[in-house]
């Protein structure tokens, strides 16, 4: 079973400009259907971003999935004090040592380690804050080939993203089903 990697947040005032174009709806819309795309054909791993962690946790118990087959959770120790209870229904969830006092160093050494993981072969980005730009490098560094979607019509960084690389229809769509189950069609399906 191939990887998928989600970068998602919910923009906030006060970190960058990325909330003045975000729409917190669409970015639990395209999490939603991404979710419900690929879940069953597909592992999803993401960073536990306490807006993003608690939607994967409701989608899951919607869809009825296997939590330890589906998704992995990665989370830096560094943040456990603001973890979302969430977290705690993950039992597969990979903590990552903290940097001692180093918000920076820690949240680079989780992606590090999340964004190595040799079974990824896709990234989606929705939403975001100046961690999708982070991401991104790390994920094209460790997967040079691998497949990159950018859901530009949520707003925030990833459709900065979606700009930079030039993916109109994923920039512009809200049509996120549709979206997700052609990039990423089900087990014994055309592309």
């Amino acid at each position: 079973m191939t990887a998928i990697f989600l970068s998602a947040s919910v923009p906030v005032p006060g970190r960058g400009h990325y909330h003045e174009t975000a729409d917190p709806f669409l970015i639990q819309v395209a999490v939603r259907e991404l979710v419900a795309a690929v879940i069953r054909d597909h592992h999803l791993v993401w960073g536990g971003h306490p807006a993003i962690t608690p939607m994967i946790w409701t989608i899951c118990e919607d869809l009825g999935v296997e939590y330890a087959r589906s998704v992995t959770l990665y989370q830096s120790r560094f943040f456990a004090e603001w973890f979302p209870e969430e977290n705690k229904r993950f039992s597969n969830a990979v903590l990552v040592d903290a940097v001692p006092e180093d918000r920076e160093a820690s949240l680079l050494k989780m992606r590090e380690q999340m964004l190595s993981r040799d079974d990824l072969h896709a990234a989606v980005f929705v939403g975001g804050m100046q961690g999708v730009a982070a991401e991104y490098e790390l994920y094209r560094r460790f997967h040079p080939e691998g497949r990159v979607l950018a859901a530009g019509a949520p707003g925030g960084a990833a459709r900065d993203l979606a700009d930079q690389i030039g993916d109109r229809e994923a920039r512009t769509t809200v049509d996120f089903a549709h979206l997700f189950r052609t990039a990423f069609p089900a087990s014994g399906t055309e592309r």
